[in-house]
């Protein structure tokens, strides 16, 4: 019998850097950002990336370029 070892794929995103602190922040319903900050559900952005809210943007913080011109595009219409 034969035992091999499978390497999990890594499947984290480059949405932080290494002391844990998001590269950017995503546009996001907030009653759904509350609701995923008290119960840690989580959150679909309008990139679609799918996150707990774990941190509050601050004013100045990086935006995700795509929610961005989403968000953008909405406000237009």
């Amino acid at each position: 019998m034969s035992t091999e070892t499978k390497e999990r794929p890594d499947t984290r995103t480059d949405e932080t850097t290494g002391d844990d602190v998001p590269k950017f922040f995503h546009y996001v319903r907030k009653d759904k950002i509350t609701e995923s900050a008290v119960t840690g559900n989580y959150v679909v952005a309008l990139c679609g990336e799918v996150f707990p809210v774990t941190r509050s943007a601050k004013p100045g913080s990086p935006v995700c370029p795509e929610c961005k011109k989403i968000y953008e595009r909405m406000r237009s219409q």
